[in-house]
C-alpha cells in the first residue's frame, strides 16, 4: 500500500481502519513496518488538527501533589513558606523563577508547564 500525508478526516478515518487491521504486525515484516509508517501518519495528523495543549501550571502542581500524597506543608520545603503555597496554589502568587527550578527538580513537573500563564 502506498502512503501519502492525511488532508482529510475521511483518509484519516481509512488509515485508523488499516492500522486496525494489521495493529498485530511483527516488527521487521513488510507489514510491520507499514504499521510503523502509518502510526507515524497517523500522528501527525492528529497532532496538526487536534493539538493536545498543556497544562495549567497550578493543576499540574496540585495533580502532581495528589500523585506523591503532598501535602501544603510538604510543598512548603520545595518553594517556601507555607502561607507562599497557600497563595501559590490560589493564583495570588505567580511562580518564580527559583520556584519553577525547585518544582522541575524535586517534583519532576516539566518548565514548559511551569511558566505559562495561568488560566
Amino acid at each position: 500500500m502506498q502512503y501519502k500525508v492525511i488532508k482529510t478526516e475521511t483518509e484519516y478515518n481509512q488509515a485508523l481502519e488499516r492500522l486496525e487491521k494489521i495493529f498485530d504486525a511483527l516488527p521487521g515484516t513488510v507489514e510491520g513496518d507499514e504499521l510503523e509508517l502509518l502510526s507515524l501518519i497517523i500522528d501527525s495528523y492528529e497532532k496538526e488538527v487536534s493539538p493536545i495543549d498543556l497544562p495549567d501550571p497550578i493543576e499540574a502542581i496540585k495533580f502532581r501533589m495528589e500523585q506523591l500524597n503532598f501535602r501544603p506543608k510538604d510543598l512548603a520545603k520545595v518553594i517556601g513558606f507555607r502561607s507562599r503555597v497557600t497563595e501559590v496554589l490560589s493564583k495570588k502568587r505567580k511562580l518564580s523563577l527559583d520556584m519553577i527550578r525547585r518544582l522541575n527538580k524535586d517534583l519532576h513537573i516539566s518548565t514548559d508547564v511551569l511558566i505559562q500563564e495561568y488560566k
